[in-house]
């Protein structure tokens, strides 16, 4: 599989000066599964003090992302890498974000993500090109940046290699529609409290079965809503 990219366009490039260099994202960057690229919007802008937002149109509060940095941003890569991407954009108004479209995403070769910031972006931003609109919960943050972070992990940890051991990834949560069994390490009892029995047992297929019913209960307690999708999934009306 070719080397995945992912360029980001923000107007505050200084938020992501750790992501890149940290835990699962260094070592995909090491491993050469990924190329990450930051690209402040400010050196695409034609105002001479770097300005990209300016008021709203028929008045309001707060300021709008201009479509002029965003658009040439994007024709220069377009231009440079000579290919077309998939554009993301981060913002509250996008279809959540699962574990499905993460597993979806991890199969395109370049990613374009977008970072709103302000109170929104110039609309015709989306009238111009397509772009799929994402949102990480129903709340709303300063700007697109941490969501365009959690995004990036969330899609980089799944590339091959960049994690030793895929069924550690494989057994994550919501990876088939449940939550993950709890763990525990070393040692066997701290302030009175026991690891499971049944974990130090060794017997495997019990070790098995007691995960899935811990992923069912946990599910179950949790996250009905899920619950309710697994069973729905498992087993599906007769039309």
């Amino acid at each position: 599989m070719p080397r995945m990219i992912i360029d980001i366009l923000t107007g505050f490039p200084e938020i992501f000066s750790g992501l890149v260099n940290s835990s699962i994202l260094r070592n995909a960057l090491l491993q050469d599964a990924v190329d990450i690229w930051v690209h402040n919007l400010r050196h695409y802008t034609s105002d001479r003090h770097g300005n990209i937002d300016d008021a709203p149109y028929g008045g309001g509060a707060g300021m709008v992302l201009m479509a002029e940095p965003v658009w040439n941003a994007l024709d220069s890569l377009q231009t440079i890498r000579n290919a077309q991407p998939t554009r993301i954009s981060m913002t509250p108004q996008g279809a959540k974000l699962t574990q499905k479209r993460v597993r979806e995403l991890c199969k395109f070769e370049w990613l374009i993500v977008l970072c709103g910031h302000y109170k929104d972006v110039d609309a015709r931003i989306f009238e111009r090109d397509q772009w799929t609109e994402i949102s990480i919960g129903d709340y709303v943050l300063s700007g697109g940046e941490i969501p365009a972070a959690i995004l990036v992990d969330a899609v980089v940890r799944l590339l091959p290699g960049v994690i030793g051991d895929a069924q550690s990834a494989e057994s994550d949560s919501f990876e088939d529609g449940l939550l993950d069994a709890p763990y525990y390490t070393r040692p066997e009892e701290i302030q009175g409290y026991r690891v499971p029995d049944t974990l130090l047992s060794g017997h495997h297929e019990n070790i098995r079965k007691w995960r899935i019913a811990q992923r069912q209960e946990r599910t179950q307690e949790r996250r009905p809503d899920l619950w309710q999708a697994h069973l729905n999934k498992s087993n599906p009306s007769e039309e």
